[in-house]
């Protein structure tokens, strides 16, 4: 099972994402320091989480997407 994130945590990450795209990074230490930067976050794990999660957008949006393959097409093999 994989990690669930609250609609909070989306909703401020994608914000972040959408507001400041060139300071977003891969690195979680840096979007600590955006999300610490840019928002007022009393809890270092809301913080965390919020940076994790950037993180996690940042490099999926990166990753090539999967070749979709036609439903009619026959197989090649």
């Amino acid at each position: 099972m994989g990690k669930v994130y609250t609609s909070l945590i989306k909703r401020t990450a994608r914000k972040l994402m959408e507001l400041y795209p060139s300071e977003v990074s891969e690195d979680f230490e840096k979007n600590k320091e955006l999300v610490s930067r840019y928002l007022d976050v009393r809890s270092k794990k809301l913080r965390n989480q919020v940076a994790g999660y950037l993180t996690r957008l940042v490099k999926a949006s990166k990753k090539p997407a999967a070749p979709v393959q036609e439903a009619g097409a026959p197989d090649e093999g």
